[in-house]
């Protein structure tokens, strides 16, 4: 506010000197006139101080609103995969919590301090079904008008969603679907992941079975995900010394009865089978491979997996070693802490196997959205994401700028046990941190540059 001055006008008072001018009658020296005493300058009165109005009390800005930021998160809620999409939806909700500092509303609204945005969560159930997943992503861009898609569990599904999201320019994260083709053939630059592909799955698992074994054979399910694990077990295990003695067998992702693919795995006479699968088939493929002779024959070569179907598959590998991708209990750091006693409180277990990815899909995109200032354009967002470096439950992830793959760590492990109350089954052999080739194609190859491209082999 600008100060009133009062200006006080200061009077000068002019002195005139009198003079005394008395003449004497009879000569004389002539007197001397008497010095004038110099005039005094009259005294200025001092000026008055200027009154100083009372300080107004600083008025606070009004905050700005926040920028609204929705995001569409489509899951496997009530499907085949279902287990997996409960462990995204916790998990990237605590994520959230983790980065905005304080729990969401009842409707999942979370609010950030820097940036200043609001963002509001809306999940889709796709069952892990592509025709269910095109119906609940259009919903989702064209009702919901949602600035980022995450998601899903199918990675057949999860190409579905790729296509709905380049078609809208949405950034799309992807978690936790594994299929090499996410970041390879169908790869687009809105695509980004925060799950591991296939190849990290195998690279982990590589440095280990062929030190062990020398032949292997393996089955996976007749579909992308399937074809990406049996590519890159045959390449990783390849490279590290071992040998396929038999052509991959893939059998339909439904399949309940497995005998007659159990017999081939066993006339193949390897050393070692190599199992790359999701969903409940697992259950029906082990009892078939007890049942023809399988198990007895030949070691199991699979990744370990969640938490509640570890006894039903892995009773017989106590004492064995194997490649996992998270567990609770392998990661030592705060956000990890965090995360095991947030899921506790949601769920009353520890975490699974995949809500590391969940969680890191959450911090992505808060990383991603201080970066551009709250912007949610495709261009702000690719731009922020390739190549980000950020700290989740698994430590650090950095999204390669190339591909988008997430280069993590990944883990070597010894199983003690199938029956502690606490799923604690593990113990710790090695970390690693798989780098895969690039698999991008036909106009996006050149994006590669001095990566190896197509397999660890360059063949």
């Amino acid at each position: 506010m600008k100060k009133k001055w009062i200006f006080v006008l200061t009077v000068l008072l002019l002195v005139v000197p009198v003079l005394a001018a008395c003449a004497a009658p009879a000569p004389q020296e002539p007197a001397e006139e008497p010095m004038e005493e110099p005039a005094e300058e009259p005294m200025e009165e001092p000026a008055e101080e200027p009154a100083e109005e009372p300080m107004e009390e600083p008025t606070e800005e009004p905050m700005a609103e926040p920028t609204v930021v929705k995001v569409g998160v489509v899951t496997d809620l009530s499907g085949p995969l279902a287990l997996y999409g409960v462990s995204i939806q916790r998990s990237f909700l605590i994520g959230l919590e983790y980065m905005a500092g304080a729990p969401g509303t009842a409707d999942n609204v979370f609010t950030l301090a820097d940036p200043n945005v609001e963002i509001h969560v809306i999940f889709k159930d796709d069952q892990s079904d592509p025709e269910l997943t095109a119906t609940v992503g259009r919903e989702l861009i064209e009702v919901e008008q949602v600035d980022i898609l995450v998601g899903t569990v199918s990675s057949g599904a999860t190409a579905t969603l790729q296509g709905l999201a380049a078609e809208n320019q949405i950034p799309l994260i992807v978690a936790p679907a594994a299929s090499n083709d996410i970041t390879g053939k169908d790869f687009n630059p809105y695509t980004f992941r925060t799950s591991r592909n296939n190849y990290q799955d195998a690279i982990n698992l590589c440095q280990y079975l062929p030190t062990v074994y020398d032949t292997f054979v393996q089955i996976a399910p007749d579909y992308s995900f399937g074809y990406g694990g049996a590519q890159a077990f045959r390449d990783a295990c390849t490279v590290n010394g071992g040998e396929f003695v038999a052509d991959d067998i893939f059998a339909p992702a439904d399949t309940t009865e497995f005998t007659p693919y159990m017999e081939q795995v066993l006339a193949s006479g390897a050393e070692s089978w190599i199992v790359t699968w999701a969903g409940a088939g697992f259950i029906s493929m082990m009892q078939a491979a007890a049942d023809v002779g399988v198990t007895e024959e030949m070691a199991l070569g699979a990744s370990y997996i969640d938490n509640a179907l570890m006894p039903v598959f892995f009773s017989n590998n106590v004492g064995n070693t194997s490649g996992i991708l998270y567990h609770y209990t392998l990661p030592d750091n705060p956000i990890n802490d965090l995360l095991i006693e947030k899921v506790r409180a949601v769920a009353g277990t520890p975490p699974d196997l995949f809500d590391g990815d969940g969680m890191n899909a959450a911090i992505l995109l808060v990383e991603a959205l201080k970066a551009t200032g709250g912007d949610t354009s495709a261009d702000a967002m690719i731009a922020a994401m390739e190549g980000i470096t950020f700290e989740g439950p698994k430590g650090t992830v950095y999204i390669r700028p190339e591909d988008h793959v997430a280069i993590q760590d990944m883990y070597i492990v010894t199983l003690l046990n199938v029956d502690d109350p606490d799923f604690a089954y593990y113990e710790l052999v090695t970390t690693t941190r798989p780098e895969p080739p690039c698999l991008l194609e036909g106009d996006y190859l050149e994006r590669c540059g001095d990566l190896p491209v197509g397999s660890l082999s360059g063949e």
